[in-house]
């Protein structure tokens, strides 16, 4: 078995495969083809030394992820409704706006959805957890009110999980996302990248972004166990300010598991794979096309960096 740096994204109808230059996004369109794009990779680390150190380079991903996330989702979205776009006559509002920005109105819109997505996250697992914590500090410690608002964040993540679940289109997303996983998972097995071999691999991976999260909150738990304050202010303050260290630090652990195989990995890794069998569904034939089409872009412009775990340990 051998290992790969290449990670993924479920988009609309489609799969985001990222390697260290390039990200390829294939979306089966609307005539039932698939279209095949592929960008630069352009981030942090790209540009500044720093963001290529352990720790900082998890801040450079974790900001990467936001903006190129944010980038890729849109796109998939044009390309997959492209039919309907067409026949919809646009809006005084959006003929205004387009006359008014051109061609940077993408990026404005990009860097407005993601600064509404980093407010919302900021108000859904930073205010209402230390708002909802401060109920408590007249019976617990100030050391114990860190792991409160710990346990607080991960029952609102869990609880928001399930929720977007159970809507439809997402469900589909989450099929997208099973077939990333799976097709990450055949070539690690070194098996050649067809439909068939693709569907015998199992949808969980331990390099994934729901684990991500997940290791994120129980690592801020950790690290905010060393932060006390009774000021509801300064706590709010505190917890936001550490975000982006706490980003890099669970980085390095998603990054060492990914690329492990012991006792320590797979009980550090579990809670994220129990996760991802909500966050993945099985795909079906067509689906896993277009994660093997992305994936052989990456491959074909990159070639096959992956290492054998044996080689690795050495």
């Amino acid at each position: 078995m051998k290992k790969t740096s290449i990670g993924g994204q479920a988009v609309i109808e489609g799969v985001m495969m990222r390697g260290k230059t390039i990200y390829a996004m294939a979306v089966r369109n609307p005539e039932g083809g698939i279209t095949l794009e592929e960008q630069n990779c352009t981030g942090l680390s790209k540009k500044y030394k720093l963001f290529t150190l352990p720790i900082f380079r998890g801040m450079a991903a974790f900001v990467d992820s936001l903006v190129t996330g944010t980038k890729i989702m849109m796109r998939s979205a044009e390309i997959a409704g492209e039919a309907i776009m067409e026949e919809e006559e646009p809006s005084k509002f959006e003929k205004w706006v387009m006359d008014k920005f051109g061609d940077k109105m993408n990026d404005i819109v990009i860097y407005i959805s993601v600064f509404l997505s980093i407010v919302m996250s900021v108000v859904l697992f930073f205010m209402l957890p230390v708002w909802l914590g401060g109920f408590f500090k007249t019976v617990i410690p100030t050391w114990g009110l860190g792991i409160v608002e710990g346990l607080i964040r991960i029952s609102i993540f869990l609880v928001y999980i399930f929720a977007i679940s159970k809507m439809k289109e997402i469900q589909r997303v989450f099929q997208y996302h099973g077939a990333e996983h799976k097709t990450i998972n055949c070539f690690e097995k070194e098996l050649p990248l067809t439909v068939e071999n693709v569907k015998t691999c199992t949808r969980l991976h331990k390099r994934c972004g729901t684990s991500f999260l997940l290791i994120v909150m129980v690592i801020s738990m950790i690290v905010l166990f060393f932060v006390q304050t009774d000021n509801i202010a300064l706590r709010l303050i505190s917890r936001i300010v550490l975000v982006p260290f706490i980003a890099g630090i669970s980085y390095e652990v998603i990054k060492w598991a990914g690329n492990s195989d012991n006792k320590l990995v797979a009980m550090v890794s579990y809670p994220g794979l129990c996760l991802q069998k909500i966050t993945t569904s099985e795909p079906d034939g067509s689906q896993i096309e277009t994660a093997i089409a992305a994936m052989k872009k990456v491959l074909e412009v990159e070639g096959d960096d992956s290492q054998k775990i044996e080689e690795m340990k050495k």
